[in-house]
């Protein structure tokens, strides 16, 4: 298995992230308003609503992102790592230019001639230079061969690090909504 080499201090900080994240169980239900919240040692008023503030704005840039099928608008939300992974139910993309390349190029321009993501119920965490927001989302389309509309909605988590002051999204993980019938989701 390959190793991935990222900083100590973002290391630590997205540990910190997905433990606090695992021990708060703080999924939202679908419909209910949910208010951002910063959380951690570095975690003080002002920083926090400003991060949060940031964060945000980048979910919002990454929806019109999406609806454009637009890379030069994604590249200034995604960090340009090598070490950067957008996880969805038709693969796995590593690094900005798979990103790039197969879910901006292949999949949303390629495939369809509409797009309108709409992210909802948004919830963001901060601790320190690690951050990530999870929500729920609709997404209307139109596919071009053929014309056929297209509607899902989904979950997803996206997690940032803050590099030189400013926050970069460095992976995605999105999925369907939960399946709850009898003997269905394991």
């Amino acid at each position: 298995m390959e190793r991935i080499r990222i900083g100590s201090r973002f290391r630590a900080g997205l540990l910190a992230a997905v433990a606090a994240f695992v021990a708060l169980a703080v999924a939202p239900l679908p419909g209910r308003p949910v208010k951002a919240r910063a959380q951690g040692p570095r975690a003080t008023a002002g920083r926090a609503d400003s991060d949060t503030d940031a964060i945000r704005g980048l979910v919002e840039k990454y929806a019109k992102s999406i609806d454009g099928a637009d890379t030069t608008l994604a590249s200034e939300i995604w960090s340009k790592s090598p070490d950067v992974s957008f996880i969805h139910p038709r693969g796995h993309e590593r690094g900005w230019e798979e990103v790039k390349k197969n879910v901006y190029q292949d999949l949303m321009s390629a495939t369809f001639s509409e797009r309108k993501l709409t992210p909802r119920d948004v919830v963001i965490h901060v601790l320190g230079d690690a951050a990530w927001a999870e929500f729920y989302w609709d997404f209307s389309a139109r596919f071009k061969n053929g014309g056929q509309p297209l509607k899902t909605k989904g979950r997803e988590t996206q997690v940032f690090q803050k590099t030189n002051g400013r926050w970069k999204l460095v992976h995605v993980h999105y999925s369907g909504m939960p399946v709850t019938a009898k003997r269905e989701g394991f």
